[in-house]
């Protein structure tokens, strides 16, 4: 059963990790205009930097406890709010009218973020 919670988690850790990493580095004019980033023309540059900032945090929290064994309880929080990052940005992208190009990308996120959360925490000894 752990093999199966640690591949959703290497995926959720690899793709909020870049994303993150990739808001917080690069200047928000040049991020607002690249490719499938509109949606920031409806965020100061401070919300998308804090906003990367909670992926990486997400990130880290999903992976590292439980690869540590320190707080492993850390683990399927982390999850659980990525769940709800995704969830509020299929709302903007919903809002934008977005929401129908993207579902495949940000559904499987969302899938892969509640089977960690809930597969973690049924888990936990």
């Amino acid at each position: 059963m752990d093999l199966v919670l640690w591949i959703p988690a290497a995926i959720l850790t690899a793709v909020f990790l870049l994303s993150g990493v990739t808001k917080t580095s690069t200047a928000y004019e040049i991020y607002r205009t690249r490719r499938n980033t509109e949606w920031a023309e409806d965020f100061s540059p401070k919300a998308v930097r804090a906003i990367g900032i909670v992926e990486i945090l997400g990130a880290i929290g999903v992976a590292l406890p439980q690869a540590t064994g320190l707080y492993p309880i850390i683990t399927p929080l982390a999850a659980a709010g990525l769940a709800i990052l995704i969830v509020l940005a299929m709302v903007v992208l919903h809002r934008r009218g977005e929401l129908n190009k993207t579902l495949p990308y940000t559904g499987t996120l969302l899938i892969l973020a509640l089977t960690v959360a809930v597969g973690r925490l049924l888990t936990q000894s």
